[in-house]
């Protein structure tokens, strides 16, 4: 499901055109598996999966296999269908430069939200 990522995002013009100043790599831990994800200006570029031994990315998003299975849900219970609910739960941990991440914080929530079954954004 997460190698759909890239062409979901890319083939929605106006999520790349809201993230079309961001040019940044972050790292998706989905339980035991990572994923390196490549950013140019608003495009995914690159999808590389893990394991890393020292990846080098802006930050990081770690968030067990279950609770990125909920907020993946077409329609996520309270608490899980927002990556700031997420947050705020303390069942994902968001690591590294948070500058970027907050600076483009809708963009981010989209793009996690496209992994959506039915594919809709939040």
């Amino acid at each position: 499901m997460i190698e759909t990522l890239q062409a979901r995002v890319n083939g929605d013009a106006g999520l790349v055109r809201r993230g079309r100043y961001l040019t940044t790599s972050f790292l998706l831990e989905v339980g035991p598996s990572a994923f390196l994800v490549s950013i140019y200006e608003g495009r995914i570029v690159s999808m590389t999966p893990g394991p890393f031994v020292m990846p080098s990315s802006a930050f990081a998003l770690r968030a067990s296999e279950e609770e990125w299975k909920k907020f993946w849900s077409p329609r996520p219970p309270p608490g899980s269908n927002d990556i700031m609910a997420l947050i705020k739960r303390r069942v994902l941990r968001a690591d590294g430069d948070l500058w970027v991440f907050m600076s483009n914080l809708r963009y981010f929530k989209e793009v996690l939200a496209k992994l959506r079954t039915d594919g809709a954004a939040a």
